[in-house]
């Protein structure tokens, strides 16, 4: 009996010095995944245009100055990067550089796009002039190359465009008062009268959206998935009369795949406050990669880094880091593996 409980014992311990090193070496692993976004009206000229999704860093370092993410990163033949948000692990500690690290050794940013997520800095500060001026966080990142993304970008191909926008920033009716919803995260200066008057202008940079023709392509950036019911509530809530957008992509972040994973089973936690128990026990076909519903096609990111979601578990389990290309296409029979 005490030979059988000493070989359980050793077996045990073997077991979680196995996973502990497995899931470390796991965790620092970068996976490249690849996946076609069919777009039925997709012009010729962007047939083949490939969108480099980098999300969730969260102040995570591979290898020394980020290099071995800035190798794969370099390595791969892009027309677009995006960054979508939770680049910092926690703003109040501002620490940036492994963020600036991986933005000054990324070659291609021809266009490159952020949004920011719930743990990044905020974009906006009133200063002691009463004026709404940008943060230090998001003039380092312009000064490494990147447009921090607040209304609409555009990259044009002949007669076609294929055209980026901030999701919260495009639904909104500049016709109709602002009307924030509930489960949304919005930073402390989106409450000030300045950024009040500021978001009159970003409405009207976004217009240029309004009168797309059917060979140009509309994709929104969201650091937050945009889940079935957010989706219904703008489409049918009369009160809210946000604009209905006819996007062919959202491309989303925030929930790591769930970060902890287990076989056969998948995530067991997302954050999510849309959904019951806030995202315990999510739809499993909800949770990472692309879904359709009313006819929107949805990418959402697992990311690279970790979160303390869940506190004390800040490390992903059977869930290795990634970074996603997106490559537009007109039809399957033109997708490759």
């Amino acid at each position: 009996m005490k030979k059988a409980k000493h070989t359980f014992l050793i077996v045990m311990l073997v077991t979680i010095i196995l996973l502990v090193t497995y899931t470390y070496w796991h965790n620092s692993h970068i996976k490249i995944v690849k996946q076609d976004i069919i777009i039925n009206h997709l012009p010729k000229e962007l047939e083949g245009y490939k969108i480099l999704q980098i999300t969730d860093l969260h102040n995570k370092e591979f290898g020394k100055n980020q290099n071995r993410l800035i190798k794969s990163i370099n390595s791969i033949d892009y027309d677009s990067i995006v960054f979508t948000g939770d680049m910092v692990f926690n703003k109040e500690i501002k620490n940036y550089k492994p963020f600036y690290d991986l933005l000054a050794g990324i070659r291609n940013k021809e266009n490159a796009i952020y949004v920011p997520g719930n743990e990044d800095p905020e974009a906006y500060y009133v200063n002691s002039k009463g004026d709404l001026v940008k943060s230090k966080f998001i003039k380092e990142i312009e000064k490494r190359g990147v447009k921090f993304l607040e209304s609409v970008y555009s990259v044009k191909k002949n007669n076609s465009s294929i055209n980026f926008v901030d999701f919260e920033v495009s639904i909104l009716n500049p016709a109709l008062d602002y009307k924030p919803t509930n489960g949304i995260f919005s930073p402390d200066y989106m409450g000030t009268v300045q950024y009040a008057n500021h978001r009159e202008k970003l409405l009207g940079e976004i217009s240029s959206i309004d009168h797309l023709k059917n060979n140009d392509i509309l994709i929104a950036l969201n650091h937050f998935p945009v889940v079935d019911a957010r989706i219904d509530t703008l489409l049918n809530n009369q009160n809210l009369k946000f604009k209905d957008r006819k996007y062919d992509l959202i491309i989303a972040g925030h929930y790591h795949g769930g970060q902890i994973r287990f076989p056969l089973i998948g995530a067991l936690f997302v954050p999510e406050a849309w959904y019951k128990r806030n995202g315990l026990f999510p739809p499993q076909n909800r949770v990472r990669g692309l879904w359709e519903y009313k006819h929107t096609k949805q990418y959402v990111s697992t990311g690279l880094g970790s979160s303390e979601a869940i506190p004390g578990l800040k490390f992903r389990l059977f869930n290795p880091p990634e970074i996603n290309v997106l490559t537009l296409k007109s039809s399957k029979k033109n997708s490759s593996n």
